[in-house]
């Protein structure tokens, strides 16, 4: 079958409900001899703009009707997209009805994804913005890339009248193929948005029966986890982060940077994290800012080297100048004052991000693995101070409830195995990521010891149940008063017991932290 190399644009149809760029882009098609066919708003702006434009309406021989539900739904556009030019009976068919083929389509669709994102949109409101006439019109022309070329994004307009331009008014086969793709992934994209506003109304469950997701990469990165996996972010970075300062982020800063930014927003207190490979080296509260961040950084200084610090309040001049001498990657915070953004601009690699709104937690947690896709929701579940359950005979002061329930709130966000000791305002050691719970127990009281930290009367959280007494030993000769776990083991008794020999305050909380 005869494959046109170049394809001459002698008849476009135009409809766009984005209409950035394009009155420019019709007006150059038209100085290169191109007719321009076009329906409601876009042939008024292109007729406003003195640009000549036949009307669907005339092509077709029937006005638009049902409020423009109906315009370019009719043999004669159809037919001109979809002619194979190469068959002699579609030629003959063509001649028989006075159709004319079309040769450049370009259409982006009504504006369903930007409509449901207004808060409460009405359900009527988005089901109007459900393009009919011009998904049809682009998958059409997509498949018919031989004889027709489609453009769906003003992003494409320079580069094909550039093509035009330097190819005598044709478009190469390569292009068209390519513009094909791209207006499948458009169509895609678009319809994905449909069903999932609908399957969502439909299915209350966050977990529907089909689950689809479609994102646009929003930019390269220079490598991923290693420079030999390339990466890309796909989403909208922007909508939740203005980068203010410094390089630009890598694979491993972004897992780091949302690891910082969820455990920050644990806390209404000020507070400073300080993250490393994923998991937190120190938290701390206070009512400076300044004072937060001392507090994290006596945790574990060493560790902190290189990391990632979340501020969730605006850094000030004394929070500044004490972050100042230590390297760290990434800076997050709501905002920076301007002495303090003065400072920190110094050190030319620093990444100083301004976190433009919290976290979102209606979304879900999607992780690839062999044949799929594993998907949950967050874990967004609180600990209510009221709802822990005593289960010792000595109850835990207040002191120790606050230590307990900080360090519930930061275990939650450490690699399983997870045990973390702390005050009511900081932590003192973390253990992250064993394979054994004991083991965990022992590195974070290597690391206090390291740091120089006592752990007399501190607290200590375990992410899941202790499934023997030993990890609750190990808390115990560190100095530790109070524990907070989830239980439910076998061995709770057993757990129990030995906190009891040793006057050791222990509350369940029936809420279990994994994080793998």
């Amino acid at each position: 079958m005869h494959k046109p190399t170049s394809l001459p644009i002698r008849r476009a149809l135009i409809s766009v409900s984005d209409k950035r760029g394009i009155i420019e882009f019709a007006r150059e098609l038209q100085q290169m001899g191109v007719q321009i066919l076009s329906t409601g708003g876009t042939a008024k702006s292109l007729r406003e703009a003195g640009i000549a434009v036949t009307s669907v309406s005339d092509v077709t021989g029937f006005p638009e009707i049902l409020d423009g539900r109906v315009k370019t739904l009719h043999p004669a556009i159809h037919a001109g997209l979809l002619a194979l030019l190469d068959n002699p009976e579609h030629e003959a068919q063509l001649r028989e009805h006075r159709i004319q083929p079309i040769d450049l389509l370009v259409v982006n669709l009504y504006p369903f994804e930007e409509t449901i994102r207004k808060p409460s949109v009405a359900l009527d409101e988005a089901i109007e913005q459900i393009d009919i006439g011009g998904p049809a019109m682009v998958r059409a022309a997509a498949k018919n890339y031989r004889f027709t070329a489609v453009v769906v994004s003003p992003e494409r307009y320079a580069s094909i009248l550039n093509e035009l331009r330097s190819n005598n008014g044709t478009i190469s086969a390569s292009t068209r193929f390519s513009l094909a793709s791209e207006a499948f992934v458009h169509t895609a994209h678009y319809d994905t948005m449909i069903a999932s506003y609908l399957v969502g109304r439909v299915e209350p469950s966050r977990l529907p029966t089909v689950f689809t997701q479609t994102l646009r990469k929003d930019f390269d990165l220079r490598y991923g986890e290693n420079p030999h996996q390339a990466a890309a972010f796909y989403g909208e970075f922007s909508k939740h982060y203005e980068k203010l300062h410094g390089k630009e982020l890598s694979f491993n800063n972004i897992l780091d940077l949302n690891a910082a930014v969820n455990l920050c927003d644990e806390f209404d207190e000020p507070t400073v994290v300080i993250i490393k490979h994923n998991n937190p080296c120190g938290v701390g509260s206070a009512s400076r800012l300044a004072e937060a961040y001392g507090k994290a950084l006596a945790t574990d200084p060493k560790s902190a080297f290189g990391g990632i610090i979340a501020f969730n309040r605006e850094v000030d001049m004394a929070t500044a100048s004490a972050v100042h001498e230590l390297f760290s990657e990434i800076l997050v915070a709501p905002g920076f004052s301007a002495e303090a953004l003065a400072l920190l601009q110094k050190k030319r690699d620093r990444r100083l991000i301004r976190q433009i709104q919290e976290k979102d937690e209606t979304g879900l947690d999607v992780r690839s693995v062999i044949g799929g896709y594993l998907v949950q929701e967050p874990d967004a579940q609180r600990v209510d101070p009221k709802s822990v359950r005593v289960v010792t005979k000595r109850q835990p002061t207040d002191d120790e409830l606050h230590a307990m329930l900080f360090a519930w709130r930061v275990a939650k966000h450490v690699k399983s195995n997870a045990i973390v000791y702390a005050r009511a305002d900081r932590t003192l050691g973390v253990g992250a990521g064993q394979m054994s719970r004991v083991d965990s127990a022992r590195i974070a009281v290597m690391k206090a010891q390291e740091a120089g930290l006592d752990l007399n009367g501190c607290a200590v959280a375990s992410d899941a149940f202790f499934p023997f007494a030993d990890g609750l030993m190990e808390a115990v000769k560190a100095g530790a008063t109070a524990v907070i776990q989830p239980g439910g083991s076998v061995r709770d008794e057993e757990v129990i017991k030995a906190a009891d020999e040793h006057g050791v305050a222990m509350v369940f909380t029936g809420v279990r932290h994994f994080r793998h």
